[in-house]
């Protein structure tokens, strides 16, 4: 193993992630810069390739006004949705931009799907009280990143790295400085300086074993935003979508429900009808995932591989011909995962997690607090979820905030002259970081470390909450944290050394881990996708608020803040 000299790039912008949040504010800061501004994106896969490309859905906006839709009626439900902890002023700015960026996809080449007389088609989805979701068959963050990324090629003031993995952020007194990666293919070690940056990384779904995420979401910048003392907001709240492919956790998406597919347990019946007797199979996530969870529970589901029981998915309701002209990829994952065809056959399914509420703190234009430095998309929390989402929420939101903070952060640095000297000694931290990281401390297995958290959070930290579950996983947790810090790494080499990545990644997710459940057990109530059995009730008095973590003296503080209602009082949620 070599340590090469440290190399140093230097820029104006960093964008970190280059999914639908961070394409789009490449293309903002690009386009208010007018070519003025030096930009980077860089990501530790293909650019072409984030978790993005894996929504399936749809898009949400008020695209018909004329047909009874409205902003009030899509943020209303989006507030209810949320269990009331979203900030509504938030919600309000949302519901009003996202069609604006839904046509501006549509002028850079996203194929949304068509009505019979040309207008752009919209799907129902769960919580939706109107057919909002705008689709691309099922396949639309692949087309929007499509879209974004071609978009984003005709600014030449925007380089791309492919392939980079991002360890940490230099910040001096409060003011951003630029990252740390190093260049997977080779193992360079490289600084990225710059005057601003943006935070665009994604959730921390990899904390659990069953999930739809893909294996690149690991929680990079969240953990990187604590080490660093920033904020993290409801990071308790993780949403578990219900249709997870049992065994994979492949998301089957909600589209199949909006389409007319039905939940079914084991005795064949249509079960949603006792949870929610108005919303049925489209009520919002959380209860849907509750209600499947008490059917499994109860002994109504199908006994699966390793402890995965499961319901099924009914497809028969939608047609042969619907399946495959809006849901050829659902297809194509169950005759290649499970070997069954939805035309033929239901799909075996089960709550999977799915998607991080919580994230780092910002404020409406994605700033964290760091001089320069600003987050956006699934690693922000503004909050427009709250403790749940609606789905389509999600990709609306990134585009919408992932133009917000290009052009914040533009407008930033073309008034501020000032030059970005890197601090003392950051080319040894930068250096010693990874040679630190090959040094075998101990024996502990890095792979060993991290089976072992998805087996805890699996069980402990799903859709069921209590107190002696979080207790025990959260020990078991700070147990695992003190393994992570006692490791061999087996893989010497510089490139492609997949064993090094592998053993940052489960660093920063057992240390996200303890935040996510020590904040679960701080909130004695059940709202959203936290569901405690020990307190089956929503508790407005005591915590309509937002849970806010951060690393004080090594040790993790949690305090609160009160959420922003400008029209909508809490009321029961009632679908």
């Amino acid at each position: 193993m070599e340590i090469y000299l440290v190399e140093v790039f230097d820029y104006d912008l960093i964008i970190v992630g280059s999914g639908l949040a961070g394409l789009r504010a490449a293309i903002e800061a690009a386009r208010v810069s007018k070519g003025k501004l030096r930009i980077a994106i860089i990501a530790k896969n293909q650019l072409m390739r984030p978790h993005s490309i894996s929504a399936e859905g749809g898009s949400a906006a008020v695209l018909y006004m004329d047909e009874g839709d409205s902003f009030d009626l899509h943020a209303y439900d989006t507030v209810k949705g949320s269990d009331y902890l979203c900030d509504q002023d938030i919600v309000e700015f949302f519901v009003r931009q996202s069609p604006i960026d839904i046509l501006e996809l549509e002028h850079w080449g996203t194929p949304w799907a068509r009505r019979d007389d040309g207008r752009i088609a919209q799907r129902p989805f769960g919580g939706h009280s109107y057919p909002r979701a705008t689709f691309a068959a099922d396949r639309t963050g692949f087309y929007e990143v499509h879209a974004l990324y071609d978009t984003m090629l005709k600014y030449g003031n925007v380089d791309k790295f492919h392939e980079q993995f991002v360890y940490d952020f230099i910040i001096e007194n409060n003011k951003f400085k630029g990252v740390m990666a190093f260049d997977i293919p080779t193992g360079q070690i490289r600084i990225f300086k710059a005057r601003a940056g943006i935070i665009a990384t994604g959730g921390l779904g990899r904390l659990y074993g069953y999930t739809t995420y893909s294996h690149l979401v690991t929680g990079d910048g969240l953990a990187i935003a604590l080490r660093q003392g920033m904020n993290l907001k409801d990071i308790e709240f993780v949403q578990f979508h219900p249709t997870g492919l049992v065994p994979s956790g492949i998301l089957i998406t909600e589209g199949v429900r909006g389409d007319g597919g039905i939940l079914r347990n084991a005795k064949g019946e249509r079960f949603m009808e006792k949870y929610a007797p108005t919303k049925k199979d489209l009520a919002p996530r959380d209860i849907v995932s509750r209600s499947m969870m008490t059917e499994i529970l109860d002994g109504k589901g199908f006994k699966g591989p390793n402890g995965l029981d499961y319901l099924l998915l009914d497809f028969s309701a939608i047609g042969a011909e619907k399946i495959k002209e809006k849901l050829s990829q659902v297809r194509e994952i169950g005759n290649h995962y499970v070997g069954l065809d939805p035309v033929d056959s239901p799909l075996p399914v089960r709550p999977s997690a799915h998607y991080t509420m919580g994230g780092i703190d910002v404020t409406r234009t994605g700033f964290t607090g760091v001089t320069g430095l600003w987050a956006a998309g699934e690693t922000a929390c503004l909050s427009v979820h709250g403790s749940n989402r609606l789905g389509a929420n999600s990709t609306s939101e990134c585009v919408v905030f992932g133009k917000v903070t290009g052009e914040d952060s533009a407008k930033w640095l073309l008034s501020d002259s000032g030059s970005n000297n890197l601090p003392e000694g950051e080319r040894l931290n930068a250096e010693n970081f990874i040679s630190n990281a090959y040094k075998d401390t101990g024996d502990n297995d890095p792979y060993d470390i991290k089976r072992d958290l998805w087996t805890t959070m699996d069980k402990d930290a799903y859709v069921f909450r209590n107190e002696k579950d979080l207790t025990d996983g959260l020990r078991i947790i700070r147990g695992l944290i003190e393994r992570s810090k006692k490791i061999s790494i087996s893989e010497k080499g510089n490139v492609y050394n997949q064993n090094l990545i592998a053993s940052l990644e489960m660093k920063n997710l057992v240390e996200l881990a303890e935040v996510v459940v020590n904040s679960a057990l701080e909130r004695k109530e059940s709202r959203g996708s936290h569901f405690r059995t020990d307190y089956p009730k929503r508790d407005d008095d005591n915590y309509l608020k937002h849970t806010i973590a951060k690393r004080v003296g090594g040790k993790l503080s949690i305090t609160y803040r009160p959420v922003t209602i400008t029209k909508w009082k809490p009321e029961p949620r009632v679908y």
